[in-house]
């Protein structure tokens, strides 16, 4: 039978190495081709390639319209990025093409829009990404479809004065409850930069005076926050993607960090072009008092793709030039990596209640498929260990002694 003739029907993407797949960037020309192979003489009537790149959110809220109505509200968005068409065979009259068996490669090439593009990324209530999908019409047969992602990265150069300004900031409470005061605690920190990249050590520079009657315990985290917009509406995801838990520190004494280093895991860069989705970092110093709410400050965090003194040249293909800078593609991952804790064991009281105030409480939500590509999809084809698990904020927190413990407390 004639369906049966197609043998196989692929596309492949032209790569500089052959075992790692291509990263793109704006402006860049991306070019392949798509493999017919056929098992007997076929007729065609085209073969037609349509490249697209699309951000898109959505994400479903439970709402209550008296005691016995309930109804669920969708919200969903996208922005188109790129949308080309292109014709590989196809005869000027109309007729059929008639192709012998065999392999047959038809190569494809165009280039990306010139205007600044967004990272590929994969999230819990959201995506961004590119693909090829090609279609083989043939008569009387139904149309075949093939599809393939590619992976576009907008490069982040850290040697900007803005991402290499020091950060600091300090903060004081009164440790209290409502009928007694401990004392007061205060916190001083600081990093060299803003602008990091992934696999980076941060020495974090800080200060912690603890004039309260109670130990306190010193912590720090890097906090991922994923936004998702639509219609109007923002939807958040945070996850503590790394930890740096500090020695305790007794009543009326003070104790300095001087550079204690939490090291970056290999989480994908910062989105900040995307209208419906945002990728954020922070570095979190937080002071653990016993019988009170926790002291936290917070640093904002850029994570950029081109490190510190880069090579190459920005007009060079994104592949070639991230052959050195896209080190962090390449770094691997403990075999038993110990997962940070629950957002919600960093949150502080203060902010859980300024973030309930006004807002109906969202649905528990399902924790067992949390587990995303933060690192974007192409990174599963470079055979990577993803990054530990990330935690929602949960609205029923795990007890404390079945929380996960760092080796360094």
């Amino acid at each position: 039978m004639i369906f049966n003739k197609l043998k196989k029907f692929l596309v492949v993407f032209d790569s500089p190495e052959l075992d790692c797949a291509p990263v793109f960037s704006s402006g860049d020309v991306v070019s392949g081709r798509v493999v017919l192979e056929l098992f007997g003489e076929t007729k065609v009537e085209s073969l037609k390639l349509h490249a697209e790149g699309f951000a898109k959110v959505h994400w479903t809220e439970s709402r209550s319209a008296g005691s016995s109505t309930a109804y669920t509200q969708n919200y969903s968005d996208e922005v188109e990025y790129l949308n080309r068409r292109e014709v590989l065979l196809q005869a000027d009259n109309g007729e059929l093409t008639v192709l012998p068996a065999g392999r047959h490669e038809f190569p494809f090439s165009f280039q990306l829009p010139e205007e600044t593009l967004v990272t590929s990324f994969e999230g819990k209530h959201g995506s961004i990404r590119y693909w090829v999908k090609v279609k083989l019409h043939r008569p009387w047969c139904p149309v075949r479809k093939i599809k393939k992602e590619f992976t576009v990265i907008e490069p982040i150069d850290i040697n900007t004065p803005s991402l290499l300004a020091p950060q600091a900031g300090t903060k004081d409470k009164l440790a209290r409850t409502w009928y007694r005061n401990f004392g007061q605690v205060s916190v001083t920190a600081k990093i060299d930069r803003k602008g990091y990249t992934p696999g980076e050590v941060i020495p974090v520079f800080a200060e912690f005076d603890n004039a309260t009657s109670r130990s306190i315990v010193p912590k720090a985290f890097i906090i991922q926050t994923q936004t998702f917009i639509a219609r109007g509406t923002m939807k958040q995801k945070r996850s503590v993607v790394a930890t740096l838990c500090g020695d305790m520190v007794s009543s009326r004494t003070r104790e300095t960090w001087h550079g204690r280093a939490i090291k970056i895991p290999p989480v994908g860069p910062s989105i900040q072009q995307c209208r419906i989705i945002k990728v954020e970092y922070m570095l979190k110093v937080c002071v653990d008092v016993p019988g009170t709410s926790k002291l936290c400050l917070e640093l904002p965090l850029v994570i950029g793709t081109i490190p510190l003194h880069p090579f190459g040249s920005r007009t060079s293909s994104i592949s070639s030039h991230y052959s050195v800078n896209l080190e962090w593609l390449r770094m691997a991952i403990p075999e038993q990596p110990e997962p940070p804790p629950e957002y919600s064991s960093v949150v502080t009281e203060e902010e859980a209640e300024q973030r309930n105030d006004g807002v109906a409480p969202p649905p528990a939500e399902d924790l067992s498929g949390i587990m995303e590509r933060p690192l974007m999809a192409f990174l599963q084809e470079f055979r990577f260990r993803p990054p530990p698990v990330y935690s929602e904020i949960d609205p029923n927190p795990q007890p404390p002694h079945m929380r996960p413990r760092c080796m360094t407390c």
